[in-house]
Formats: structure tokens, sequence, C-alpha cells
């Protein structure tokens, strides 16, 4: 049985992940950080890990690249959920009970324009949506609501008060999944994740971007990270599609003369809808 870390508790978004990618006979651990979730990939207590690395709302989560590439961890596999938000409370509470409604910083982002019709509730950030629903259930309070998934509000027994309260309804986050190691080639595999740092010269990105798309490469994401020991100066985080593996060495090859630096961060099987 594989142990796999999630950030979060049974009942978040990571859980979900990680039941769809994995199936149920897995084992899962529970951190409340991703710093906590990557250290216990690095000392071999879990075996893989499930990381957001972008909503379609808000963009990327950039410390969860940088904390990627600092701990030398390998993207095996991708996974996209549509996030649904749901306000919930302990049973027989109503929304004009609550003074206080916690949960993710993102979550609450994405459900800012509900609130704005509640603005006696008092929003509070917390490191987990499934967290708070825990504690609203276990210690029995009637004046808290939580922003969490449907399936938080079965595990820990919280009243709905509001479905899919998040303000786009199309909503959804790019999960990877990590691990010390890449995986074999397979056939099936059709995406890279690759980092790699130019030097300052004029027409150095978009050289390298030619190489993509003279190897019939996709480039599909691009992401930039300052180098922190050297100010001004920046890496680039990719994602690009390939028909063949052949045609991403080559690219890899050809990427590799172009720049200073270059590395690959994954090779597997591409999940986009």
């Amino acid at each position: 049985m594989s142990k796999v870390g999630i950030q979060g508790i049974k009942g978040s978004y990571h859980h979900q992940v990680a039941m769809d990618f994995f199936g149920k006979k897995i084992e899962i651990a529970e951190f409340m950080s991703f710093d906590e979730l990557v250290n216990s990939i690095i000392n071999n207590k879990c075996e893989m890990g499930v990381m957001a690395i972008e909503n379609s709302i808000a963009g990327s989560i950039i410390p969860n690249y940088a904390l990627i590439d600092n701990s030398n961890l390998k993207i095996i596999g991708e996974h996209y959920i549509n996030i649904n938000h749901q306000l919930m409370a302990f049973p027989g509470s109503k929304i004009k009970d609550l003074g206080v409604v916690a949960s993710h910083p993102m979550a609450l982002l994405q459900c800012k324009e509900f609130f704005r019709k509640h603005s006696k509730i008092t929003l509070v950030e917390d490191k987990d949506t499934a967290a708070v629903a825990y504690r609203i259930q276990r210690d029995k309070i009637n004046n808290m609501g939580a922003i969490a998934s449907v399936e938080a509000s079965k595990i820990y027994e919280l009243e709905i008060l509001s479905e899919n309260i998040q303000t786009i309804k199309n909503n959804e986050t790019r999960f990877v999944i990590v691990s010390k190691n890449l995986l074999k080639n397979d056939s099936k595999f059709d995406k890279a994740s690759l980092k790699f740092v130019l030097s300052h010269k004029t027409g150095s990105l978009s050289s390298v971007l030619e190489i993509l798309k003279d190897c019939n490469l996709n480039l599909t994401k691009i992401q930039s990270l300052p180098i922190v020991e050297t100010p001004w100066k920046y890496s680039f985080f990719v994602d690009t599609t390939f028909n063949s593996i052949d045609y991403l060495n080559k690219a890899l090859r050809l990427m590799d003369e172009k720049s200073e630096f270059l590395k690959v961060l994954g090779i597997y099987q591409n999940k986009i809808r």
C-alpha cells in the first residue's frame, strides 16, 4: 500500500485528488503545510505527495514551484478538479447566526462576492478548508461557518447552508503528484515540466521557445521566478506537451546548448481537459 502525503486533512481538496488519482487503496498522511509534506517525502516517510500548483482564477501558486525545485522533487503526474465551495455550519445553524466564516485564504478569495451580501460576517484565514469543518464539529460551534467541499460536510456531519458559493463557477485547480524519482518512460507520457536559466542576451528566451516550436512541442505554461542569489535574474518553469519522446529529447539537447542551466522536473501523462 502506497503512502501519499496531502496538505490538509481528510475532506480537503488535496484528499479528494489523492482518492481520484490513486484510488481508495492508499494510506493518507495529513500535513498542515506544504513544507511538512515535502519533508515527509525527502525523509522517506511518504512515497508521494499531492500539491496544488495553479488555479484557473488565482493563477500559479508560486511558492510551490520553488518548493518542488529546491527540494529536487519530481513531478510524476497531474490532476485537475473543479473547485465547488460549500458554506457549511453545525446542524441547525442559519446564515444569519454566523459571526465568523473561516477557510483557506484561496477559498475566501474565490467566494468574496458571496460575502458582499453578508457584510456582518467576519472572514478569517485558516490553514485548511476541512480543518475548519472538523473543529466546528468537534467543538460544536454554532456561530461559525466553514467553506469546504461536499465531502468535508459528509465526513464532519455539517449542514450545507449555501451551495457552490464561488464567484466563478468554472473554477479549476491543477494539482501535481510529486516523488523523489522520475517514473520510467511510458508510451502514455506526453507532457514535461522543465526549468531553465538564460543569459541576459537579447533574444535568449525567444530562441528557446523557437526550439519548442521547431520540435513540435506545445507550450502550455510558462512561469518566471526570481533567482534569490542573483538579483534581477530569473528561472523559467515551463510545461509542454509532445507527441513523441524523441521530439522531447531533441528539444532538451538543443535547449541545453542555449541555456545556462536546464533541469527536467517531470515527464508524465497530460490530464488537462
